[in-house]
């Protein structure tokens, strides 16, 4: 059983982000899923199909870390299975947000497949925990986009148990994952990277 304390705190923190990531325009259209650790087997997640700007606290639901709800019968994000599988592979991790800017769906259609993105020089790399200097490169990899959710949770457990360091991946024409410990360390990273790809956008504009 989980603690319901805990859950309203965290459900809250889900609430509040949701609504300033959808004024940003980072989660339109009902799109993005959010989600933070309650303890070592429960997860707090966004019920599916919810509009992420008019969030509630009804609008979250507990699933365990195999994606099953927990006293709930709400269906969670179709994508759950790709949360559960990043809080696996990372226990120090406590926020995961998802989310469908125009910046990172465009950007990552202009990748060619089977390379990652990868930041390098900018001073705002060291947005990122355990980056400290710009001196360093930041790999973002690029998965294509399916609908086979569970081969897709398999594939970036796989591609992160050898890659634990980096903070996030794409997933191509579609959107962002990143995560943090705290869910303002989780908000950081997602400003960061809307940075970064902004930059790598304009770079590709002006570059001959």
């Amino acid at each position: 059983m989980f603690d319901v304390s805990r859950y309203s705190v965290v459900a809250e923190s889900i609430v509040s982000a949701g609504r300033a990531l959808y004024k940003r325009g980072w989660s339109p259209a009902t799109s993005s899923n959010y989600s933070a650790r309650l303890d070592s087997k429960h997860i707090a997640i966004t019920v599916s199909g919810r509009h992420k700007g008019q969030l509630g606290a009804a609008d979250v639901m507990v699933v365990d870390l195999q994606g099953r709800p927990v006293q709930s019968d709400c269906r969670a994000s179709a994508e759950t299975l790709l949360h559960t599988a990043l809080y696996q592979v990372f226990p120090d991790i406590g926020v995961i947000l998802h989310t469908h800017s125009v910046n990172a769906t465009v950007l990552s259609r202009l990748l060619p497949a089977g390379g990652p993105l990868k930041f390098e020089g900018y001073e705002l790399q060291k947005a990122f925990d355990g980056v400290e200097t710009h001196e360093t490169v930041v790999t973002v990899p690029v998965f294509e986009n399916t609908q086979d959710i569970e081969t897709l949770a398999r594939e970036t457990r796989e591609w992160f148990l050898e890659h634990p360091e980096q903070p996030g991946y794409l997933i191509r024409g579609h959107g962002l994952y990143t995560w943090g410990r705290t869910m303002a360390d989780c908000l950081r990273h997602l400003e960061a990277f809307e940075f970064l790809f902004e930059c790598e956008l304009a770079t590709m504009r002006v570059r001959p």
